[in-house]
């Protein structure tokens, strides 16, 4: 009886354990570009735990995990983006700001095309009417070369980066108030729910209308379409709506959990898993927890989480970044408070972020770092 309860106990391990990972395989195959993120956050939580139960010294000293301990942190690393499985890939994965199932870029540049014709057309209509051909042909260079340079400044921005100037979104808003003129009807052809959206639309079948515009059936729905909107945003690309609901995944995550009956040696898995987005100085979300409020595992998952996503190869809406310069943002981070000092630099000497990237990052990515710059220096030892 007792080799079957223990067959038994390990069967249901075992199967629970298939199912974590199922779920989280799911979560990185329901998007191609996040792929095995679910896999190595577990990896680098882990090997900051392993890394700190092995500390003789410091703060890290006493701690440890028993093996009850390592299993419960197991499944809150497998389990961290669970509520992923509810964010539309189309967000996460937004590479540009005009992007959503599709980048909308192709719609801007075909109206560039249709204003280059337009110009043409105006040439040639003045040279039939026996206007001096030169200058016709001149204005005509003259609006190709300014079409040209809007072009490639509405494309680079369309990319997304760190910061817009005002001077850059005020170009922006100039370059939209073109009009071309539209001859068909754009209310055929639609599904029914997009049909319902455009019944504010305007009624005449054709007419001018903006090179760039924030419509408003922009507006309906869950997420703000407008071309103006995106393209304005400063920092990524990712507006207000869409970060909200990539922020929302880890409150999808704490829901989920906590309506999981866990057992009593795993209660701690919705803390663990439901934390590694909160900051030290409590600037985090979802539940703007300070460090003093969030336990080790937490705070290593916090980490993991962030240096996965510095140095991940596979995501369409940045490069991937090289060791040194993972490190170095994670030092800003520190010391802005959104991550644990202790836990960086346990992650520096300890040499786990080396191990991580020997193991998961491309060789170009792995360059000379000098770690010492990011290190409290020793106490000064007192002199006689």
């Amino acid at each position: 009886m007792a080799i079957d309860n223990q067959q038994l106990i390990d069967a249901q391990k075992t199967l629970m354990d298939s199912l974590i990972k199922v779920m989280a395989h799911a979560i990185d195959a329901k998007s191609p570009y996040t792929g095995g993120h679910c896999q190595r956050v577990p990896a680098l939580t882990k090997m900051l735990a392993a890394k700190a139960c092995a500390a003789t010294e410091g703060i890290f000293k006493d701690f440890e995990l028993d093996e009850p301990q390592w299993y419960e942190l197991h499944v809150a690393a497998w389990l961290h983006d669970i509520g992923k499985v509810t964010t539309p890939e189309f967000v996460v994965d937004k590479a540009t700001k005009l992007q959503t199932i599709y980048d909308r870029i192709h719609e801007v540049r075909m109206r560039f095309e249709v204003l280059r014709r337009d110009a043409e057309i105006a040439m040639l209509q003045a040279i039939a009417e026996g206007k001096d051909a030169q200058s016709a042909r001149k204005m005509f260079e003259d609006r190709c070369a300014e079409l040209k340079s809007q072009w490639e400044f509405i494309a680079e921005n369309n990319i997304g980066g760190e910061l817009m100037s005002q001077e850059k979104q005020d170009k922006v808003r100039e370059i939209g108030q073109q009009k071309w003129y539209r001859y068909f009807d754009r209310k055929r052809g639609l599904c029914w729910i997009d049909g319902k959206y455009l019944e504010k639309a305007p009624p005449p079948d054709e007419g001018p209308e903006s090179l760039l515009a924030d419509l408003p059936e922009h507006t309906e729905g869950p997420y703000h379409l407008g071309e103006i909107t995106n393209l304005l945003i400063q920092r990524g690309t990712l507006n207000d709506d869409e970060r909200r609901k990539i922020n929302e995944h880890i409150v999808v995550t704490i829901d989920m959990l906590d309506a999981m009956p866990f057992p009593k040696h795993l209660k701690m898995v919705p803390e663990y898993a439901g934390g590694h987005h909160e900051k030290m100085d409590g600037s985090g979300y979802p539940k703007k927890l300070t460090g003093d409020q969030m336990s080790w595992p937490a705070k290593m998952m916090a980490v993991a989480d962030i240096f996965e996503a510095l140095t991940a190869a596979d995501r369409p809406y940045k490069k991937s970044k090289t060791l040194s310069e993972s490190l170095k943002i994670l030092s800003f981070m520190k010391k802005d408070k959104h991550i644990d000092p202790d836990l960086f630099e346990l992650f520096l000497r300890s040499g786990a972020y080396l191990e991580y990237a020997q193991q998961f990052l491309r060789p170009e990515q792995i360059d000379e770092v000098d770690i010492s710059q990011y290190l409290t220096p020793p106490p000064q030892q007192a002199t006689q």
